[in-house]
C-alpha cells in the first residue's frame, strides 16, 4: 500500500518527467497446452492447407457455387454482421476522438433588469459569443487504452465477420447436398417401388394359375406398401432442406432452389489437415477471442490510469457586449486559458473496484481464449476421425448392397422357377432397399464430415469475400 501511494505521489509531483511511465504491463498469453506436431487421428497430414482455399470448388459442382456465391450477397446473418462492424468502426472514432481537442460554438443573448440605489430599476441587454475549448493531456495513456480496446474490439468483429463466412459456406454446402441426398433417396423408394410392383404383378399372375398362394399375394403387398411409406419421409426431409437453404440465401422458404440438382460426387474431395501449429492462425473465432482478451487488457490499463491525475487544458475566446452589433469591437473581446489538474482523494472505493473488475475480465477472457483454442483442436479431431471412420462404414455398405442385390436376383429366380418360397425373396427385397438407401444417407454424411472438417481448418479464402461485400468506409 505505502509502495502504491509513494509512487501515485511521485508521479504527480514530477508529471514532466514522468509523462511517459507505464502504469500496466501487457499480460502474457499462454497456451493451455503443449501444442503437438501431429494431429492424433492418422489420417491428419502435414501437407499444405493452400488446397484448403475456397474449398467447394473440389466438388466440382456449379450449382453449389452458384449458391454461396448467392448467399455472400443475400444472407442476412452476413448484413447484421457487416452493420455490427460498422458499429465498432464507430466506436472505434468516438473514443479517438477524446484523445482530440474539442471546440464549441456558445452565444447567449438576455435582458437584464435591477434596482440601482437612488436611481432605480435598470434594465440592459447583455450579448456574448465565444469559442470553448478543451482538451486532456493523456499522461497516463488513459484515453489511448480506450481507443487500443476500441480498435481491438473492431478488430475482433473483423475476425467473426470472417467466421460467420466460413460457418454460412458450410451450412450451405451441407444442406445442399442433404438436399440432392433426399432426392437420390426420393428416386431410389420409386425405382424400389416400381420394383416391388412388377414383383408382385408376377406374384398374383402365379397365383392365378395356382401356382402359389394367397399369403404370397398379401406378403407382396405388404412389402409394396412398406417401399411406398418411406417416401413420405425422404419428401419432408427435402422439403425442409428446401426450405432452410432458401432462408440462408435471403429467399422466402417457398420454391426449389434449384430445379435440376447433380447428384453426390463420385469422388468424395479430402482436405489436408496440415499441422496442428498453423491452425490457430487460420481459425478466425480463435483470433476473435485473441482480440478481446487483448481489449479486455487494455481497459485494465485504462482503469489504473483513471486512478491518477486528470490534466486538462481548457480556454476560449470571443466577445461580449451590451450591444449586438458592437459584440466583436476591439474593447469587447476577451480570452482566458486555464490548466486543471485534478487527483481523486475519496471515491468511496469505485475506481479501484473497477481496476479489480476489469482484471477478473481479464481472467475470464483467457479461459474463454484458451477453450476455445482447445475446442478448435477437438473439432479437427473429430472430423478426422469420422471421416475415417465413415470411410470404413462406406467400405462395408458396399460389400453389403453388393451381396443383397446378388441374394435378391438368386432368390427371385428360385422363387420364379418354384424352387423355394416367397420368404426368401421378400427378406431379400427389403434387405437390398435398406442397404440402399444406407449407403447414400453414409455417402453424404463424408461429406458432411468433410464440410465439417473444412470448416474446423479455417482458411484465408475469407478476406477476400470481405473485401467485395465491404463498404467501402471501413475496409
Amino acid at each position: 500500500m505505502r509502495l502504491r501511494w509513494t509512487l501515485r505521489i511521485g508521479c504527480w509531483l514530477f508529471v514532466p518527467l514522468v509523462a511517459g511511465c507505464t502504469l500496466h504491463s501487457p499480460q502474457p498469453v499462454t497456451m493451455p497446452v503443449a501444442l503437438p506436431s501431429g494431429y492424433a487421428e492418422p489420417s491428419g497430414s502435414g501437407e499444405p492447407l493452400a488446397a484448403l482455399e475456397r474449398w467447394w470448388e473440389r466438388f466440382n459442382d456449379e450449382d453449389l457455387n452458384t449458391l454461396l456465391a448467392e448467399a455472400f450477397a443475400a444472407n442476412l446473418d452476413l448484413r447484421q454482421a457487416y452493420a455490427r462492424l460498422e458499429q465498432a468502426e464507430a466506436l472505434v472514432r468516438s473514443s479517438g476522438a477524446a484523445q482530440r481537442p474539442s471546440l464549441d460554438l456558445s452565444a447567449a443573448g438576455g435582458r437584464r433588469q435591477q434596482t440601482v440605489n437612488p436611481i432605480g430599476s435598470m434594465t440592459a441587454d447583455s450579448y456574448s459569443l465565444s469559442l470553448p475549448a478543451s482538451f486532456e493531456i493523456d499522461l497516463w495513456r488513459k484515453l489511448a487504452s480506450r481507443t487500443a480496446a476500441s480498435r481491438l474490439e473492431l478488430g475482433a468483429s473483423r475476425e467473426e465477420l470472417k467466421a460467420l463466412y466460413l460457418s454460412l459456406s458450410a451450412q450451405v454446402a451441407d444442406i445442399y447436398f442433404l438436399a440432392v441426398e433426399q432426392q437420390a433417396q426420393l428416386e431410389l423408394t420409386d425405382r424400389n417401388i416400381a420394383a416391388f410392383g412388377d414383383t408382385l404383378q408376377r406374384v398374383e399372375s402365379r397365383y392365378r394359375e395356382g401356382l402359389v398362394p394367397a399369403l404370397d399375394v398379401y406378403q407382396s403387398r405388404q412389402n409394396l406398401a412398406s417401399a411406398r411409406s418411406r417416401r413420405p419421409q425422404f419428401e419432408n426431409s427435402l422439403a425442409a432442406a428446401e426450405h432452410a437453404l432458401a432462408v440462408l440465401l435471403g429467399r422466402y422458404p417457398g420454391s426449389k432452389v434449384v430445379e435440376n440438382r447433380g447428384t453426390l460426387p463420385p469422388a468424395i474431395p479430402e482436405f489436408p489437415a496440415g499441422l496442428p501449429s498453423r491452425l490457430l492462425s487460420r481459425r478466425p473465432d480463435v483470433e476473435a477471442r485473441l482480440l478481446r482478451l487483448e481489449a479486455s487488457d487494455a481497459r485494465i490499463a485504462a482503469a489504473i490510469a483513471e486512478r491518477f491525475p486528470a490534466l486538462r487544458l481548457t480556454g476560449s475566446y470571443g466577445g461580449q457586449s451590451t450591444e449586438l452589433g458592437d459584440l466583436l469591437g476591439a474593447g469587447n473581446i476577451f480570452w482566458n486559458l486555464l490548466l486543471n489538474l485534478a487527483q481523486p482523494l475519496y471515491d468511496g472505493g469505485r475506481r479501484a473496484a473497477e481496476v479489480d473488475r476489469t482484471r477478473a475480465v481479464f481472467r475470464e477472457s483467457l479461459a474463454g481464449y484458451h477453450q476455445s483454442v482447445l475446442t478448435a483442436f477437438r473439432e479437427v479431431e473429430d472430423a478426422l476421425a469420422a471421416g475415417r471412420t465413415g470411410e470404413e462404414r462406406i467400405a462395408r455398405l458396399v460389400e453389403a448392397e453388393e451381396a443383397s442385390a446378388a441374394a435378391l436376383r438368386l432368390a427371385l429366380d428360385r422363387y420364379l422357377q418354384g424352387l423355394s418360397e416367397y420368404l426368401p425373396v421378400l427378406t431379400a427385397q427389403g434387405l437390398h432397399f435398406t442397404a440402399q438407401s444406407q449407403l447414400l444417407a453414409a455417402r453424404r454424411q463424408l461429406i458432411a464430415d468433410r464440410i465439417t472438417l473444412a470448416r474446423a481448418l479455417g482458411g484465408g479464402w475469407m478476406d477476400e469475400a470481405m473485401h467485395q461485400g465491404m463498404s467501402p468506409e471501413i475496409r
